[in-house]
């Protein structure tokens, strides 16, 4: 029986591999094989629409915590006020 180690590092489907076969067998079964594409500027423009989308949901994750943030001191403050106030 043929060990995990023996075996051709070229067999070995990654984890990172699966999206890209389900998304175009034949695109992926070409990288296998070290054939470039012919889209190189198109997927180089693609990339970076990815970053820009990347980094636009991050300053939103940021815009929320923020917000929440802000929601939970105004809340805090109230308390205080009022347990000022009333005792």
């Amino acid at each position: 029986q043929e060990s995990m180690k023996s075996r051709p590092r070229a067999s070995t489907i990654r984890a990172s591999e699966i999206g890209s076969h389900q998304f175009c067998e034949r695109a992926w079964g070409y990288h296998r094989k070290g054939v470039e594409s012919h889209h190189q500027e198109e997927m180089q423009i693609g990339t970076r629409l990815h970053e820009a989308h990347g980094r636009a949901v991050f300053s939103a994750a940021l815009f929320r915590l923020g917000g929440g943030l802000a929601l939970l001191a105004a809340l805090v403050l109230s308390i205080l006020v009022l347990l000022d106030r009333f005792l």
